[in-house]
């Protein structure tokens, strides 16, 4: 960067789109945290980042915040930030010698003995289980890999009869899917790593082990208005109230793998497809997460399996799909953003692709803002429209135009960084922060100029225009207008 060049001129010189409109977000870990491979990774496709409390040091994760905010000012583009936070880990003891084998078909007890386990039994050191579980529902151990059924429960222990055996050591994870658990869904680390994260500016809390619709209500009393806040659907027991979630929560994550331990391999497909559908109809981002391009964690290309995985979720129309590993810790993170961005690219050229992902039908609510979000997709069909310019200071209006899923590209324009950031997410969406508009006419000159500074549009070229009067009042979206780029303004603006 020349030294003459001010952070001012960076965000004001044009900083192209990606081309595509579902967008990618990196887990950001060993693998990927230096700035140089930051960098890397957004220049490969990147659009967010992930930011995992589970592992790693608060010093560690401010260090990986301030290099994202410092390549954001770089190139002039909002990144969002996401940090998700781990949830409650309901856990067994130790074991007398670290681990014990539990035979296939044979019994196994949990119990709240302190005392070191054996290949008979382990504590469980979760009080608030006992007594809330009945014969025949499940307890998985280590991720699945060991299936106990249970056969009856006390206060004081939970006898079980192995399904699957296997070896068993300390502290392995337990999962209970058909129950739901009576334990909140932040933690005390939680709240200490949701503290940092707000402070440290992040734009989307992602919160575990949800539930019910009431898990939400702490964190967002803790967060206020500082972040957004994702609900990840983890657990069996938050699909028999997903609407409820939806619309307690500003996103939704489909976090495939804790979902595929507690149900059968099978089940998950159609449960995905259920989450991203009903999550568009409420117009809220969605999220396709976890072991999306596995193999990219050791191998520098995919299967093929994985590569139509990815596929089938930007047909299905979610907003963003997410890499893990394969960024966190993998050997190939910058390839496996760039295979991402390759494949999402490839499927919305398809022929089939308008076809598709509108297939699910999100008609508008019965508000002003829904009609005229509606009518911008219907304009674009019926005229060629070169961009859908959207004026915004909440968001809630580029949400709505989204969710029609228009094939014109959503240039977003916005006075707030912290709008834009979350903009970030959010499907089809080009964000730009500039100065709030305060007239009619000054909305169309600063749509056109945006437009022209981004690459929307040529001489001739349609531009719409949607925004709310009076100028910068949230919620308030009731303007539509479609103007057209003339010669004399190509001339004008240089372009």
């Amino acid at each position: 960067m020349s030294r003459r060049e001010t952070a001012s001129t960076i965000a004001a010189r044009k900083v192209d789109p990606r081309g595509r409109k579902v967008k990618i977000l990196a887990t950001v870990g060993p693998a990927s945290s230096s700035p140089d491979m930051l960098e890397r990774l957004f220049k490969a496709g990147a659009d967010a980042f992930r930011v995992n409390m589970s592992h790693g040091e608060h010093s560690v994760h401010g260090g990986t915040i301030k290099a994202i905010r410092a390549l954001e000012k770089k190139y002039g583009r909002p990144i969002a930030i996401l940090a998700d936070l781990q949830g409650p880990k309901l856990r067994v003891g130790t074991f007398k010698d670290g681990q014990a084998v539990i035979r296939h078909s044979g019994h196994f007890t949990l119990d709240r003995n302190p005392e070191p386990g054996d290949e008979t039994r382990v504590c469980l050191p979760h009080p608030e289980l006992f007594g809330i579980l009945e014969k025949g529902q499940r307890l998985l151990i280590n991720d699945g890999k060991i299936r106990l059924k249970l056969i009856r429960a006390s206060e004081d222990e939970i006898l079980c009869s192995a399904e699957v055996g296997g070896v068993i050591s300390d502290r392995k994870g337990v999962n209970v899917p058909d129950a739901e658990v009576p334990i909140p869904a932040l933690t005390e680390k939680d709240r200490r790593d949701l503290a940092f994260a707000v402070e440290q500016g992040v734009d989307w809390i992602g919160l575990s082990f949800v539930q019910r619709p009431e898990d939400l209500a702490e964190a967002r009393k803790l967060i206020g208005a500082r972040a957004a806040l994702c609900a990840k659907i983890e657990k069996p027991m938050a699909i028999r109230r997903l609407h409820e979630i939806i619309e307690m929560s500003d996103g939704i994550m489909v976090a495939r793998g804790d979902l595929g331990v507690e149900l059968e391999p099978y089940e998950v497909p159609p449960l995905q497809k259920k989450i991203v559908n009903a999550a568009r109809t409420a117009g809220k981002p969605v999220i396709v997460a976890t072991q999306m391009l596995e193999s990219m964690i050791e191998n520098p290309t995919p299967t093929r399996a994985e590569v139509s995985d990815v596929a089938n979720a930007v047909y299905d129309g979610a907003d963003a799909v997410m890499l893990s590993a394969e960024s966190a810790a993998g050997e190939w993170p910058e390839d496996s953003v760039d295979m991402m961005d390759k494949i999402a690219t490839q499927v919305e050229r398809s022929e089939d692709y308008r076809a598709r992902v509108r297939f699910l039908d999100t008609p508008p609510d019965a508000t002003t803002a829904d009609a005229l979000s509606h009518a911008c997709m219907t304009i674009a069909d019926t005229v060629s429209i070169s961009a859908i310019t959207v004026f915004t200071s909440s968001g809630s209006t580029a949400r709505r135009v989204a969710r029609e899923r228009p094939d014109t590209p959503m240039l977003v324009l916005t006075p707030s960084s912290k709008t834009a950031r979350r903009v970030a997410l959010l499907w089809g969406a080009h964000a730009v922060v500039t100065k709030d508009i305060g007239s009619f006419e000054e909305m169309i000159a600063k749509g056109k100029r945006m437009a022209l500074r981004h690459g929307y549009g040529k001489a001739g070229s349609k531009l719409i225009a949607l925004a709310g009067v009076p100028f910068g009042t949230p919620g308030a979206t009731n303007l539509l207008h479609v103007v057209t780029l003339t010669g004399d303004e190509l001339e004008k603006h240089g372009a």
